[in-house]
């Protein structure tokens, strides 16, 4: 079936990473993509520079898509993370900057979102959240409870922008990526841990996405879609050792 229009997608730190396989997958399903990112990318068609947690550069974003395209469709806030720290003695400045960008940023981008999605009567937003925010998030604290907030305003923002616009979100586990390489110093004993023995892929996150942008996923609002190869092994059953119902295999078994 053909589509009426294209759909305007804005993915926010598209430029590399999940961001970037999120923005590849709109535009094999003909959709125009438009990503923006502190780092202009190789190819900076429909490129838009902006740091999502000034206002300023938001304004400007908003206004840019609409006097190119005149509408948006899709909203997806990936842009996001946080380096590992000790909360105990990370500096406020340095907490205030995780929530910003990976809380009140994405807050901000979807008020604004909504505001041209409900004028036109339709509109999707995915948040990107992550396994942190629904699990202990020990090194990375700041991030884990904005992650959680995330999850929060995707289900209040659901129920208070419906009918007209959707609000969802995707909760990566791990992810295989440039980025992540530099936390994970042995890939193999982490994959391990993960029931379905590896990391998630980029593209995996950008198939959920463009599932629940989807007209498939109509009936789909304040949900999120966990993508984490089963969680992780419960320890209690490493614990009992080999041999014993559900236990995760040896070290030697998974390699």
């Amino acid at each position: 079936m053909s589509k009426v229009q294209t759909r305007v997608v804005l993915v926010t730190g598209g430029t590399r990473g999940i961001g970037a396989a999120i923005a590849a997958q709109f535009r094999r399903d003909g959709d125009t993509v438009v990503v923006c990112g502190r780092r202009e990318p190789e190819d900076p068609s429909n490129f838009i520079a902006c740091d999502v947690r000034e206002e300023s550069d938001r304004e400007r974003l908003f206004e840019m898509i609409s006097n190119r395209w005149g509408r948006l469709d899709v909203l997806v806030n990936n842009a996001g993370g946080s380096p590992p720290v000790d909360a105990a003695t990370a500096s406020v400045r340095f907490h205030e900057k995780v929530l910003s960008l990976n809380l009140t940023a994405p807050l901000h981008l979807m008020q604004r979102a909504n505001e041209r999605m409900q004028a036109q009567g339709s509109g999707v937003i995915v948040n990107i959240a992550s396994v942190s925010g629904i699990r202990p998030s020990p090194g990375t604290a700041a991030y884990g409870a904005a992650k959680a907030g995330l999850l929060s305003l995707t289900r209040s923002l659901a129920i208070e922008w419906a009918p007209a616009v959707r609000v969802c979100a995707v909760t990566p586990g791990l992810v295989a990526t440039p980025e992540s390489a530099a936390h994970y110093p042995d890939p193999a004993a982490i994959a391990a841990t993960v029931p379905l023995g590896r990391f998630g892929s980029p593209d995996d996150v950008a198939n959920a996405v463009a599932f629940l942008a989807s007209p498939q996923a109509t009936y789909a609002t304040g949900t999120h879609l966990v993508l984490d190869g089963g969680g992780e092994w419960p320890a209690f059953l490493r614990a009992l050792g080999p041999g014993v119902p559900g236990a995760p295999p040896s070290s030697s078994e998974s390699s």
